[in-house]
């Protein structure tokens, strides 16, 4: 998956080449000339090389921890969702319809004065709730309650296909209740963990004042939260492990559960829940639950009633009045991720309407601004790269006729979903009204949570997306064994349609999002499920071993790079990107070279049709990020940081050296023996 998770557009019409035929001649303002920073060898850091020029003349805005093609594209998109949802606002519309919703629930995310005025008000039922706990019965109800609003206290919980029968539809029960990002954040010594340890306390305590504790109380009720989340994350797995699918997988009935946690009555939880009608439950970490157990007798009832009062104010803070969203900014933007102000508030309303209404914008979007040609251009294109992986698994050395097979059937059987859905949510059972912005956002997720559960018992909806068509993102399902292509991530900005030639297409959109989804399904994860989307092993014992064997040299060279003093990239945890980043780039260069421009060699700005792919390769993670974000990535995120996603995995492609003229002696230049090859 893409790591960028924002929306889309770009400040000109669609960019998309013709997959076949002559390539056109890029126009005098080419991003691929202009961006780079030529005064540098593309074999020390290809990165600064391909994006140098840009990154020197857009510094990162005071109100983003990130500046890039994402922010650029979505930019657009913000303006175009601007004027649909002010148009709303100010229309008289039929209750009920898509844009008494739009418009009424961007009309009370802007009423500032009415939720500044509001102050708590609009939860006070909420904390009553919780200030009405008196025992382990009425304290499982109160959980249940916020798990529906979305806050997710003491545990997470999803539906999502069963792992080994993707035909199901199961309740998954994770761990989670930490409010720092990471449970290393609670552990790790070095200086600046220690210092946002320490500053998240001081948050706690101002949280916890702004309920309306004394100074007092909040120091002692931040230490309790402190003391119970720290206990929580101590038995939490580390990131990497959370990507093991057969450790992560344990299928139980009420029975084990019960044995686990002997003092949660999980059929009243699930009856708070709304969950009926299950008799089995997959459980992520059996040990966080025997922590949770621990944690449950460790801590009196008005410690929990602490902790519950912090979940409720922290999930929803950015949705009430301006001292709580100024203090949850303080810490979740500035400390966090370096971010000095706060984006105006028309964009962070915006973001949160995206989060609950999405697919009610995404049918408008898709109506004004994605035409079937537009979405016929990509489906072509990604049969494209899909041909290119038979020919590639057809040469593969290393892999096993019988493997081969299986493998093919695999990448036939996957499903592509480009553009935009057929068929759209239905909000119908969704109220939203102009009268308080945090509970049209509570509202909202209670309607998202309901929608999940009600999948229980019901036959796999296969046509069903889980990102919106202006998403700048797209995604690889296992237990679909389907790869998702929004819209929004086959644009890009400034280039007109007519002018993008293959190589820019292939290797922005072919390489970096079609290809690396695709790779997706054969990673050291994917590779795990089937063609129909179950956890099963279908590979023969020597090619298991030879691919792992592949696969640690991934992670052995992800190792080595070094950011940020002493943090440095965990291979390990990032190993899946790195393996689809990689087998991506390969996928849309074999692709390409089946184009006109390639085979026609011609020069387009001084660039041969090899130099123009892997420049555009490099213009998908064009952008720098504050450090502070960086280190926060580092620490929490499965994906490399984007300029580690370039300069890796063409560090391992002998086209890209001989179109660059890397030789040894240059940073990026690695041995034979180094160069990871998979697919």
């Amino acid at each position: 998956m893409k790591n960028i998770k924002f929306l889309l557009l770009a400040s000109v019409s669609l960019c998309i080449a013709s997959c076949k035929g002559p390539a056109p001649t890029a126009p005098a303002k080419d991003p691929l000339v202009e961006n780079r920073d030529t005064t540098l060898n593309p074999g020390d850091d290809f990165f600064k090389y391909a994006c140098g020029t840009w990154l020197k003349n857009n510094p990162i805005p005071e109100a983003e921890k990130s500046w890039g093609i994402w922010t650029l594209v979505q930019e657009e998109t913000n303006n175009r969702m601007l004027k649909v949802s002010e148009e709303a606002s100010k229309a008289t519309s039929e209750k009920g319809s898509s844009q008494q919703k739009i418009g009424d629930f961007y009309f009370a995310g802007m009423d500032t004065v009415s939720i500044d005025k509001q102050g708590l008000d609009p939860l006070k039922n909420e904390f009553a709730s919780i200030n009405q706990i008196s025992d382990l019965p009425s304290l499982v109800k109160v959980i249940a309650k916020l798990q529906t609003y979305g806050v997710s206290p003491l545990y997470s919980a999803y539906i999502f296909q069963d792992e080994m029968r993707s035909e199901q539809q199961a309740l998954h029960l994770y761990q989670g209740g930490i409010g720092l990002p990471d449970r290393d954040y609670y552990f790790n010594s070095d200086a600046r963990t220690v210092t946002i340890r320490m500053e998240y306390d001081n948050h706690l305590k101002a949280m916890f004042m702004l309920m309306g504790d004394d100074s007092i109380k909040a120091k002692a009720n931040a230490a309790t939260v402190v003391r119970m989340e720290k206990a929580l994350a101590k038995s939490s797995r580390k990131l990497e492990d959370l990507r093991d699918p057969y450790l992560n997988y344990n299928k139980m009935q009420f029975d084990g559960l019960k044995s686990l946690t002997p003092s949660i009555d999980w059929q009243l939880m699930f009856e708070g829940m709304n969950v009926k009608g299950i008799d089995s439950i997959i459980v992520g970490q059996p040990e966080f639950f025997k922590e949770v157990e621990k944690s449950l007798k460790a801590n009196s009832i008005d410690d929990w009633k602490v902790y519950l009062r912090w979940n409720l104010i922290n999930g929803l803070a950015d949705y009430l009045s301006a001292p709580f969203e100024n203090q949850n900014f303080k810490f979740y933007g500035t400390i966090l991720n370096g971010v000095k102000a706060k984006r105006p508030r028309w964009k962070r309303v915006l973001n949160q309407e995206e989060s609950s209404i999405g697919d009610l914008l995404g049918q408008l979007y898709v109506e004004k601004y994605v035409s079937p040609t537009f979405k016929k251009r990509y489906q072509d294109l990604t049969d494209n790269i899909i041909e290119a992986y038979r020919e590639r698994i057809g040469k593969l050395t290393w892999m096993t006729d019988s493997t081969k097979a299986k493998a093919i059937v695999k990448l036939n059987s996957i499903t592509v979903k480009v553009a935009y859905p057929d068929e759209w949510k239905d909000y119908s059972a969704l109220s939203i009204d102009r009268s308080s912005y945090v509970m049209n956002v509570l509202r909202s997720n209670v309607w998202s949570h309901n929608f999940q559960v009600a999948k229980l018992g019901k036959p796999v909806d296969r046509t069903e997306w889980d990102m919106t068509p202006q998403t700048y993102n797209a995604y690889y399902n296992p237990s679909n064994n389907e790869i998702v292509l929004p819209a929004a991530i086959f644009i890009i900005p400034g280039l007109a349609d007519s002018l993008a030639d293959d190589a820019i297409i292939y290797g922005y959109a072919g390489a970096s999002t079609i290809g690396h989804e695709l790779t997706h399904g054969f990673d050291d994860q994917g590779r795990q499920f089937d063609e129909k989307g179950n956890l099963r092993n279908w590979w023969t014992p020597s090619d298991e071993t030879e691919f792992t064997k592949r696969a640690k040299m991934i992670v052995r060279q992800f190792d080595e790079f070094k950011v940020l003093d002493s943090l440095t990239v965990n291979g390990d945890a990032t190993q899946g990107e790195n393996i689809a980043d990689l087998g991506g780039v390969l996928l849309g260069y074999t692709a390409f070279q089946k184009t006109e421009q390639y085979k026609s060699g011609k020069l387009i700005n001084g660039l041969t049709p090899d130099q123009r792919f892997f420049l555009g390769y490099a213009l998908s993670w064009l952008g720098h990020m504050r450090d502070e974000t960086l280190a926060l990535r580092i620490m929490t995120d499965v994906h490399a940081p984007n300029f580690l996603r370039i300069n890796g995995p063409l560090a391992n492609i002998p086209e890209f050296y001989k179109a660059f003229n890397i030789k040894e002696g240059d940073a990026m230049w690695r041995p034979d023996s180094l160069r990871v090859n998979i697919w």
